[in-house]
């Protein structure tokens, strides 16, 4: 369609891929709230649960290792488990932006401004 337009033709396609992006981007932002990740501390004692976008939305913990003698081991099972939960969904974030870089045709190593 724009063959004799060189470098416009080229412009042209860019912008496409641009919008196509721009789609795709927000389609995975709405994706990321409804994937979720669990992190886990304590062989599964208390266990974390985050969306891919890294919000917190449950936290489950087994009643047996409620001792108040060792209330600070459950604060750090608490924090760990929370962290692995938000590191996991980081990697899944990624994750699900390679596939949209891939997709286009863009490098693996591409990374976008926001």
């Amino acid at each position: 369609m724009l063959k004799g337009l060189g470098q416009l033709g080229d412009m042209a396609g860019m912008m496409k891929k641009a919008k196509e992006m721009q789609t795709r981007m927000a389609e995975m932002q709405d994706n990321l709230g409804s994937i979720t990740v669990v992190g886990e501390s304590g062989a599964g004692l208390v266990r974390a649960t985050a969306t891919a976008k890294g919000e917190l939305t449950a936290l489950e913990i087994d009643p047996s290792i409620f001792n108040p003698d060792e209330k600070e081991v459950v604060e750090d099972l608490i924090l760990a488990a929370i962290k692995e939960a938000q590191t996991r969904a980081a990697e899944r974030g990624q994750e699900e932006m390679k596939r949209i870089t891939e997709g286009l045709g863009l490098p693996a190593d591409f990374k976008l401004p926001f």
